[in-house]
């Protein structure tokens, strides 16, 4: 049996849309699976980068697109009512229910569908006081474990190559995207292009660095 370790932040409309799809992805298969909470905004912070809702064009595109994706696989899909939003406060809560940094898909299911379903303000304290409600918290979300437990994850999925979510960690590789459940069907299935040089020896070419402004 293979194992995933799933890197998600709830602020993603991609780690949702790719949550709800990989049982379908990856059915009659056999392999676990560990989810796994990270923040985002500190992993676009580590490689320079900006978040697709901070350019303005792209923000509108990505909104578009997301939409589309749900509709054309059957997800049920709305934007919040503000986005992006502060995840924090959702990511705290996911690992409050764990004693470590996993947590149940219940839980990110819970979590997932609360903020991409409905249209409602994510951020709102009521709804979040009614978030926690459901969940069975065994750590205080606030914490100083939980804080650090985060950190942990997300240290951890850079370590291995995360650059954003969703993001799949199998067999010491990492492949990223909604639209690359495909590729990992693949590498569950130990699909013999992962040992051949378009894999192997992508990275081995020059590129041209630009200083940045």
């Amino acid at each position: 049996m293979k194992h995933i370790d799933f890197y998600l932040d709830f602020i993603s409309p991609y780690a949702y849309l790719a949550f709800e799809q990989l049982p379908k992805a990856l059915e009659g298969l056999s392999y676990s699976v560990a989810y796994k909470p990270v923040f985002l905004g500190a992993m676009l912070k580590h490689h320079g980068q900006l978040g697709p809702a901070e350019i303005p064009a792209k923000r509108e595109w990505t909104y578009r697109q997301v939409l589309w994706l749900g509709h054309s696989h059957g997800i049920p899909i709305d934007m919040p009512a503000t986005h992006p939003f502060n995840p924090l406060a959702h990511l705290r809560l996911a690992l409050a229910t764990s004693p470590d940094g996993n947590i149940s898909r219940y839980v990110a299911e819970t979590i997932f569908r609360e903020v991409w379903r409905g249209g409602e303000e994510a951020g709102d304290a009521g709804r979040l006081a009614a978030l926690a409600s459901r969940l069975e918290l065994r750590r205080e979300p606030g914490g100083d474990a939980v804080k650090a437990q985060l950190k942990a994850n997300t240290d951890e999925a850079i370590a291995r190559g995360a650059f954003g979510v969703p993001a799949y960690a199998v067999d010491g590789r990492l492949i990223w995207g909604f639209d690359s459940l495909p590729m990992l069907r693949a590498a569950l299935l130990d699909d013999p292009w992962f040992d051949s040089p378009q894999w192997l020896r992508a990275a081995e070419r020059p590129s041209l660095h630009r200083p940045r402004p």
